[in-house]
């Protein structure tokens, strides 16, 4: 979807986030790996990484399979897409 035109706030991101498996959050050289079925983070921490300063979810977001992708890295980029 086109983040221009739909925008996910809050609970609609944390949605997105708690149906996938894994979420990887991407911020700088920063990378936050969170398994959402074995050790899911709280709500307002999971918020944080995810969320812009905007109040919406963070671009680029990508799912892939059961993983959530926030943010850009190349290094996570290729690990859940391959190179």
């Amino acid at each position: 979807m086109d983040a221009k035109k739909v925008r996910l706030g809050r609970e609609e991101a944390l949605e997105l986030a708690q149906a996938a498996s894994k979420v990887i959050v991407a911020r700088g050289k920063k990378i936050i790996e969170h398994d959402m079925k074995k050790d899911p983070p709280l709500d307002d921490d999971l918020a944080k990484g995810i969320m812009g300063p905007s109040g919406n979810l963070r671009a680029p977001t990508l799912k892939v399979g059961k993983t959530l992708l926030v943010g850009f890295h190349e290094d996570a980029y290729e690990q859940v897409m391959g190179k």
